[in-house]
This record gives structure tokens, C-alpha cells and sequence, in this order.
């Protein structure tokens, strides 16, 4: 029988290069492993139309973190060059990219999420009461946040912002009301089943860049003791949220559990990552479909839905 095709992306121009570099090798490699797949991986940066239809491939699967490759414009290549493709369509994409809109997404569904509105750098005041926090609007893996607990952080962090956004134009930031010493969880999807919770803890401050990637204290805990209930409704949130959404193929949806019990949606990332630290692959795993099973599946969802 034919092997399968693979177009492995990974690369892009965004902040999170370097995770996606890691996140695609590890795809390519499982892939490469299935005697059903011939695979390329290619290391792109902001790719064009052009470009992307000389690279072969039946099925492409981009595994590019940021706002380029998993926050639409991607996906605009991908429907336009007509292949099968891993992940979520483009409108899917751009709005879960776009944590603003996915709060009110989040809002529209009943799912609750804290308050929060769009930083604008005139207004010298906190527009929301301290502690807050302060992070891109487009970006993902913690890049840029900034948690103020008093007056102090919010003048330091809003100066740093200000100047960042003169730099970067089109860059955005929101404020968030912060949630300090809350649980960190979040949720997997896989094809709009939800898997098991994964509490995470962090030795930093927060889930930082740092934490996600890079050290190797950050704890674990795969389908965690939690308040009653709790568990299922996360799971129930999400699978909600992300339907809503339109999100296909797999995602994840982070939360935070204050000390009420009360779990806050956080963010909805459309592809996470595929790391020896990443998430999805470990919810997966506890589910019993190990990295390369994870791989193949994400395959064949693409090929399901190409064809419908």
C-alpha cells in the first residue's frame, strides 16, 4: 500500500520559533517512525502561498506556535493551496489567537473568565482594579505577561508596554484581573472529546516561558484530586467553548480554580505544543494513545474532514 505523504511545518516568524522548531521535530520523528507516512519536515519562516505549494505533501500538519502560523494567516495558505491540513480552519484560528475574543466567546457560552479590556497606553491609571495582569493579546507561551499586584508594578509594567507597542504597532495588550494562588489547570481535546485534567506547578512565579520550556522543576499532575466536581465541569467547559468556537481536531483550554473552586477559562490554544513538557501529548498518553498513536490520529482527522 502508498505511504501517506507528510508535510511536517515547523519555524515561522513569531516569538515562539524556537518551541515550534522543537514541537515539529518531535511530530516528524514520530511520523517518520509509522511505516504509513513518508514525511519532509521543513523549517519555514513567514511563508507565501508560492512557496508552500512546491513543498510535497498529501497532508500537511503545521505545528508553528504564534500568531502567523496557528493565528489564521496560515490556515488562509492552507485552505487557498486545497491540501488536507492538521488543526483548526482559519476563522477558528484567528479567534482563538485573539484572547480578547475568545473571552467573549467564552462569555457567550456561559463559561465564566475575569474580567479584563484592551490596555490602551494613554491612560496612565489601571483601568481595572489591582492585581492584574498585563500580556499580548496575540501571542501564546506566556511571551510578554506581566502580573502588577500594586500601583508600583502597574506604572513599571505599563512604561515597558508603551514602549514596546511604539516599537512593535501592531502589537496589543489587554488587562486582566489576576488570580493569584490559583490551581493551574488546563484541558485537552482531542477530535472535541475533552481528556483528563492536568494541574500544573510551577516552581516560578507563574507558568512562564521559562517553566513551559526550558527548566525542569515544573510538576505535573495528570488528572489531579480536585474539589467535587470540578473535574467534569472543566471538561464540560471546554469541550463547549472550543464547539463554539469552531475548533477542530484537538486544542486546549487552560483554566485557573481560585480559592473558591471556581475554575476561570484562561486562553484556548488551537496548537499546542509537542514537546518532551507539552500538555496534549501527556493527556493523551494517560489516555493511552502514546506520542506517535497522538501523531497518527491528528493524521487521519485531517484526511476525515479533507474529504467531507
Amino acid at each position: 500500500m502508498a505511504k501517506t505523504a507528510v508535510l511536517v511545518l515547523g519555524g515561522g516568524p513569531d516569538a515562539e520559533r524556537d518551541v515550534s522548531l522543537m514541537s515539529s521535530r518531535g511530530v516528524a520523528d514520530a511520523l517518520a517512525a509509522n511505516p504509513r507516512f513518508d514525511v519532509r519536515l521543513e523549517v519555514v519562516g513567514r511563508i507565501t502561498a508560492g512557496e508552500l505549494s512546491t513543498l510535497p505533501g498529501q497532508v500537511v500538519f503545521p505545528v508553528l506556535h504564534g500568531a502567523f502560523g496557528e493565528g489564521g494567516p496560515l490556515q488562509d495558505l492552507l485552505e487557498e493551496g486545497g491540501r488536507a491540513y492538521v488543526g483548526s480552519g482559519p476563522g477558528a484560528s484567528r479567534l482563538a489567537m485573539d484572547k480578547v475574543g475568545t473571552k467573549l466567546a467564552s462569555e457567550r457560552v456561559g463559561v465564566p473568565t475575569a474580567p479584563a479590556c484592551v490596555f490602551n497606553g494613554a491612560d496612565e491609571g489601571c483601568p481595572l482594579p489591582l492585581p492584574v495582569v498585563l500580556k499580548p493579546i496575540h501571542e501564546g507561551s506566556s511571551v510578554g505577561v506581566r502580573i502588577c499586584r500594586n500601583e508600583d508594578a502597574w506604572i513599571s509594567a505599563r512604561l515597558d508596554v508603551v514602549a514596546e507597542m511604539r516599537s512593535h504597532p501592531s502589537r496589543a495588550y489587554m488587562v486582566e484581573r489576576a488570580i493569584l494562588g490559583g490551581r493551574e489547570l488546563t484541558v485537552g481535546l482531542l477530535d472535541g472529546e475533552p481528556l483528563a485534567p492536568i494541574e500544573i506547578k510551577p516552581e516560578t512565579e507563574f507558568y512562564d516561558y521559562e517553566a513551559k520550556y526550558l527548566r525542569d522543576d515544573t510538576k505535573y499532575h495528570v488528572d489531579p484530586q480536585l474539589p467535587d466536581g470540578v473535574g467534569a465541569v472543566i471538561r464540560k467547559r471546554a469541550a463547549t467553548l472550543a464547539h463554539a468556537m469552531g475548533i477542530r481536531h484537538m486544542c486546549r483550554v487552560d483554566f485557573l480554580l481560585d480559592a473558591s473552586g471556581t475554575p476561570w477559562m484562561l486562553e484556548v490554544n488551537t496548537i499546542p505544543g509537542f514537546t518532551t513538557h507539552s500538555l496534549l501529548p501527556m493527556a493523551a498518553k494517560h489516555a493511552g494513545l502514546s506520542f506517535g498513536a497522538l501523531c497518527e490520529r491528528l493524521i487521519d482527522l485531517a484526511l476525515r474532514d479533507h474529504t467531507r
